[in-house]
């Protein structure tokens, strides 16, 4: 698509507008994107792992191009950063998981059974304790269901399936399926530790020996301003179990399990092991710095410029891993350098044209692969008032190559945020549709999940699966996804870039400009559980 096309495609998308929020002075730049990917994408930034003086170096340059579009700092003291302290872990080793039963002890092995957990705050587990299977260990009263009913797990190890059951709608199901609700849910039951199994549905998208390579990469969790690391579920969590080295723990019958764990409604139920499992495990930690990067637009309304609208994207990547075909740089040129390129593109357009009503706050954080970490601490301490943040827009991964005709907004029928997307995205002839990938759990893997539980309405952009999109995301999650493969040598479609940009621009007018702010659809599963009433 020709730059002509798209300044077209912006005249149209604006009109949809209000009138004093109509012009802009410059149409999306492919060139200026490519640009931005290239050098967020580049060796010499090593991966842009949170911690390190390469993810600093590609915290400078965004910062720098903040600085020369004409953003007004966002960050700390004046400046556009926000400094976010972390505490980093990883496993010394593969540790050593024993199970053990009347029959004798079977030791698990290392990258074909398990991979050994981590922990932030200990640095040495040593324990020998009777394990409960729980099933998905999910206790949903919306669903009717409760996992741990008639299961004594006080003082033991539950061992819980990864996943929740595929009837369940899509987005509420990432939630129940979300890792730290499931070590959160097990504590509140009184176990003593967790130990996961993959699911079949998770073995397939996300392959056991991809975990096997990487499990050594640095875990991390924020610090507060005491110097403590915030852990949310305080309980160990003690590995990941494969489908192969399921049987070691389920006996004879793991695969029938594995396999009603698969029906519509997850018929999986737990029982007593009448096994315990003997753990010793060791984890480095260490305390490092990072920073989130903040440039706003000021709103022009009088009354409505002390409200923001976040249009945010994360700049780190996962670093240096073991090698995949002699490359062991993971350039995160997809994930996320295409995100922050559209956030800054977004932001120069914008700057460069008629303010919106609403300030516009373009976020750009850290450790997002880390748990969404540099999202979350922004949300907990704001550089603005957390009740004048009325809405957050996140670009993660936006698949650039193909010509999308279609975006999905995770999180959109929740909120009047969906309308908006809706109504901008139709000035483009680009539809909006539903969660093609329910599977992934998407919609609590990236940074807008951490101000949806501090009652923000938020929702994740992706490109969607019409024309071509379905084959290209496909083989993305195959072939690419935190491997060394995601770089720049991907045939990117610089035009589909810039008709990312355009599309977030209008998304973000449409809401800075609206006469009211975002809000929580009545009802909704989410605002009952995080909204302030």
């Amino acid at each position: 698509m020709t730059s002509i096309r798209i300044a077209a495609l912006l005249g149209v998308v604006l009109l949809l507008a209000p009138a004093a929020a109509q012009p802009v002075k410059d149409s999306p730049s492919a060139a200026r994107m490519r640009a931005d990917i290239a050098n967020l994408a580049s060796d010499r930034l090593k991966g842009r792992e949170p911690g390190t003086p390469e993810f600093d170096m590609a915290a400078d340059y965004v910062a720098g191009q903040m600085k020369k579009i004409g953003l007004t700092p966002g960050g700390d003291n004046g400046g556009y950063f926000q400094a976010v302290p972390l505490q980093a872990f990883r496993p010394t080793g593969p540790g050593v998981l024993t199970v053990k039963s009347a029959a004798g002890a079977v030791p698990l092995v290392f990258g074909k059974d398990y991979i050994p957990g981590d922990d932030p705050v200990t640095a040495h587990i040593k324990l020998d304790l009777p394990m409960v299977f729980v099933g998905f260990g999910l206790v949903a009263p919306e669903h009717g269901r409760d996992d741990y009913a008639g299961l004594n797990v006080k003082g033991k190890i539950a061992v819980i399936l990864t996943g929740a059951p595929k009837s369940w709608q899509t987005e509420e199901r990432a939630y129940y399926m979300n890792g730290r609700n499931k070590r959160a849910t097990a504590m509140a039951h009184g176990a003593a530790a967790v130990l996961a199994i993959n699911n079949l549905t998770r073995e397939k998208i996300s392959p056991f020996a991809n975990a096997v390579r990487q499990y050594r990469g640095w875990g991390m969790t924020w610090r507060g301003k005491d110097g403590k690391p915030f852990v949310a579920a305080p309980i160990p969590s003690l590995g990941l179990v494969s489908v192969a080295g399921a049987s070691r723990l389920l006996g004879a019958d793991a695969a029938k399990i594995l396999a009603s764990a698969e029906t519509p409604d997850g018929a999986v139920r737990g029982f007593d092991l009448k096994q315990s499992l003997s753990a010793t495990l060791d984890t480095e930690i260490k305390t490092v710095m990072s920073k989130n990067v903040i440039g706003l637009v000021p709103g022009s309304d009088p009354k409505l410029k002390s409200e923001y609208v976040v249009l945010s994207g994360h700049l780190d990547h996962i670093g240096i891993t073991p090698p995949v075909k002699g490359d062991s740089i993971n350039n995160g040129a997809m994930d996320n350098a295409s995100g922050v390129a559209t956030t800054l593109e977004v932001a120069r357009l914008m700057q460069a044209g008629k303010k919106p009503r609403r300030s516009a706050l373009f976020l750009v954080v850290t450790a997002e692969e880390k748990g969404l970490l540099g999202a979350e601490y922004f949300a907990r301490n704001p550089t603005v008032p957390l009740s004048a943040i009325t809405a957050d827009v996140d670009l993660d991964m936006p698949l650039l190559t193909y010509d999308f005709t279609d975006v999905t907004a995770f999180g959109a029928d929740r909120s009047s945020i969906g309308p908006a997307v809706k109504r901008a995205a139709a000035g483009m002839n680009v539809a909006l549709s539903p969660d093609p990938m329910p599977d992934q759990g998407v919609f609590t893997r990236s940074d807008h999940y951490r101000f949806v539980e501090v009652g923000v309405p938020a929702v994740f952009l992706a490109t969607g699966y019409a024309n071509g999109g379905k084959k290209a995301w496909e083989d993305f999650w195959a072939n690419h996804y935190h491997k060394p493969s995601d770089d720049i040598s991907l045939p990117f479609r610089y035009e589909a870039a810039a008709k990312f940009a355009a599309l977030n621009l209008a998304i973000t007018y449409t809401l800075a400009d609206a006469d009211q702010r975002a809000t929580w659809n009545k009802g909704d599963f989410f605002a009952a559980k995080f909204a302030k009433k």
